[in-house]
């Protein structure tokens, strides 16, 4: 059973009313504290790329670009995942560019979920997950990670055992994303091993959402689903420009796969955006070969956000999760005498002048634990070290 939305009255559509961002974005707004909520970058993007973009706009490129996208980015998109994942797609008919990769997620939902259909997904999960399965009127079924307590910090891994067993007859669709937000899991070779087996017996398509992608730290290693045997034909791949590049207002996103599910998002695509972002696709095109070197930057900067995050995070109190990638650490902060995440977030720009997010607006299960609580630190140093320091007064 999807948790009831606990933000307030609000007009509802099929069960969707005010999103805990919109919330905690107008609390950050009107008390002046740091916000560390919502996963919007406060860094820039590679300045050769925003020249690119302003060029493009000054000679015209201001119409609608095709359907499918500009065939130069996806030359590009088909050429970066066949160097990074030895994966071959033909840009015509295997790659489609949509806007954004939360778009990609709803048209493949609708496209491959009639009513009464099933998806899979981890739980805690991104919450366009349980609204696009609303949309295409499925139900989607949480998988709970499990909690690992084996390294220096806890982190998650995946419950083979709870995943095969919410497989029914009218499972569809299963939903992996990876790097996975909010707890900032990187699934391991041997757990995708596990979700490739089940989604083969079963005959299951994927659709896995790899945005962070490029943002994995420590030597850690991102891997596709799509790369291993026998899931290329039934994988939908899915990510975007707007994580990698500082560049989240962009909305430009891609997927790749087979020629027949691809057509069918296509399909579904047409009638949300139809296409959008043709500056923005003139410039990516040419960016996303330059990609690595970009991305190196970034992840140092993010990394050592993050390492001064949970380090404040734990001084404070607050225990903070594992985070393997992403922009975001989980902490647990029952030590602030909370075991209510949403109140916990309610109160602490007050408290603390600092804005976070309560996982419970992640989790689907009515028994998920309620004491966790995200921060992101996809922001200057500044903002970082600032939210730091206000959080240890505070304790």
């Amino acid at each position: 059973m999807v948790r009831e939305n606990v933000w307030g009255p609000a007009a509802r559509v099929r069960g969707m009313g005010t999103s805990v961002f919109t919330e905690m974005t107008e609390l950050a707004r009107s008390t002046g504290a740091v916000n560390l909520g919502q996963g919007v970058p406060e860094l820039d993007g590679p300045a050769p790329l925003l020249r690119e973009v302003a060029d493009a706009v000054l000679a015209g490129g201001n119409q609608y670009p095709p359907a499918h996208g500009f065939p130069a980015l996806r030359e590009a998109v088909a050429a970066h995942q066949r160097r990074r994942y030895g994966l071959d797609y033909t840009p015509q008919g295997e790659v489609l560019v949509t806007t954004g990769a939360t778009e990609a997620l709803a048209a493949a939902l609708l496209a491959l979920c009639d009513p009464g259909d099933e998806v899979i997904a981890f739980d805690p999960c991104y919450d366009a997950y349980p609204a696009g399965a609303r949309l295409a009127g499925a139900h989607l079924v949480p998988v709970p990670l499990a909690e690992d307590t084996t390294g220096r910090a806890t982190g998650f891994v995946l419950d083979a055992d709870a995943l095969r067993s919410a497989v029914t007859p009218r499972t569809r669709v299963l939903l992996l994303n990876t790097p996975h937000n909010p707890t900032g899991k990187v699934f391991t070779a041997d757990e995708l091993a596990a979700v490739a087996e089940v989604c083969r017996e079963h005959d299951l398509t994927v659709v896995t959402d790899e945005v962070y992608e490029h943002l994995v730290y420590d030597g850690g290693e991102h891997r596709t689903i799509a790369a291993l045997p026998g899931m290329r034909e039934r994988t939908l791949t899915i990510s975007s420009a707007g994580k990698t590049f500082n560049v989240t207002g962009w909305k430009v996103g891609w997927v790749c796969g087979p020629a027949d599910l691809v057509a069918a998002v296509g399909s579904a695509k047409q009638f949300l955006t139809y296409a959008s972002g043709t500056p923005y696709q003139e410039a990516l095109a040419r960016a996303l070969g330059g990609v690595e070197a970009w991305a190196a930057e970034l992840r140092t900067t993010l990394r050592r956000n993050r390492d001064v995050l949970s380090e404040g995070l734990a001084r404070a109190g607050l225990r903070p999760y594992r985070a393997e990638a992403g922009y975001f650490v989980q902490a647990d902060i029952r030590a602030w005498g909370h075991a209510d995440g949403v109140r916990f977030c309610r109160e602490l720009p007050l408290r603390a002048g600092v804005v976070a997010i309560p996982t419970s607006a992640f989790q689907l299960r009515p028994d998920a634990p309620s004491y966790l609580v995200r921060f992101s630190f996809c922001k200057r140093e500044k903002s970082v070290a600032e939210a730091v320091e206000k959080l240890v007064r505070a304790v």
